[in-house]
């Protein structure tokens, strides 16, 4: 058995193939990004699920794509901490852009982003994934991600620049102090998937002018820092992977359309793509 999984920094997409390359198996787990979970937490999360761990000696390889992994460190770190599970199989670690790139792929070369609860970008030209600009993370970083748009909404609530609809609103659903906002993003484990929940109340107000142009903003710093660096930007189409993208795909295209560029396909769970190139190009 093969096991293909999609890595987050939320949850963890997973599929397993049978000896004949049919699906056996679909499940999650919470996200294993590496720069905010602790390792000794990765495999116990594993073992939680029934599911993995009724067919954990059975896996002969694991194809394991996450966020956080583009630092070799960090491979390391998973593919150390999946053996622990998948005793008997062969694990291999790569970042989620070359899961994006393989799901989003379509037979010609693009330009792939990624924009989940963090945000990234590359070019793929159908071999070769070309990454020209550094993940930075939550903090200085991640533009247009669900973390971005979470960190907007909390400073706008604190800093009482939220119209009064939205802040009664904002009030009535979640009663959130600033002692409680800062104690989850600097003294928790996951900050940047504390943040990215916070896009839900965006999500369900999305059709508010405040929020359309908050969000129009952030995509287009997006596109700015994440996008328009690559010179095949205004020669291809653009691809999306990631709820972020999905919610906002109307968005997206017009900062696209202002900027001149060309949005391809947006792809909310790349899971079923990713297991499809597998299966077509790898296994």
């Amino acid at each position: 058995m093969v096991a293909i999984v999609d890595s987050g920094s939320t949850k963890s997409d997973w599929v397993i193939l049978d000896d004949f390359k049919k699906v056996f198996l679909k499940t999650e787990t919470i996200g294993f990004n590496p720069n905010f979970i602790n390792r000794e937490l990765i495999a116990p999360e594993i073992q939680k699920n029934s599911n993995l761990v009724s067919v954990k000696n059975s896996i002969t390889k694991v194809f394991f794509y996450g966020s956080g992994c583009g630092v070799k460190k960090n491979c390391e770190t998973i593919e150390e901490e999946l053996t622990k599970v998948f005793g008997k199989a062969e694990i291999i670690v790569k970042e989620d852009l070359m899961a994006a790139a393989y799901a989003a792929y379509s037979g010609k070369p693009a330009i792939v982003c990624i924009l989940g609860t963090g945000s990234n970008s590359c070019y793929f030209d159908g071999e070769n994934v070309k990454i020209e600009l550094p993940s930075l993370g939550f903090i200085i970083g991640d533009e247009g991600s669900g973390s971005a748009i979470g960190k907007q909404l909390l400073r706008r609530y604190f800093m009482k620049k939220l119209p009064s609809d939205l802040r009664a609103e904002f009030e009535a659903n979640y009663q959130l102090t600033v002692e409680d906002a800062l104690q989850n993003m600097y003294h928790t484990t996951r900050p940047n998937a504390y943040l990215a929940n916070f896009t839900k109340f965006v999500i369900e107000r999305k059709d508010h002018p405040y929020f359309r142009d908050m969000v129009f903003e952030e995509m287009k710093n997006f596109f700015e820092y994440q996008v328009i660096p690559y010179e095949e930007a205004k020669d291809v189409e653009i691809n999306f992977i990631g709820s972020i993208a999905y919610y906002y795909e109307n968005i997206l295209r017009s900062v696209a359309t202002e900027l001149n560029l060309n949005v391809g396909h947006v792809v909310q769970k790349p899971i079923e793509s990713l297991v499809d190139y597998h299966i077509k190009y790898i296994l």
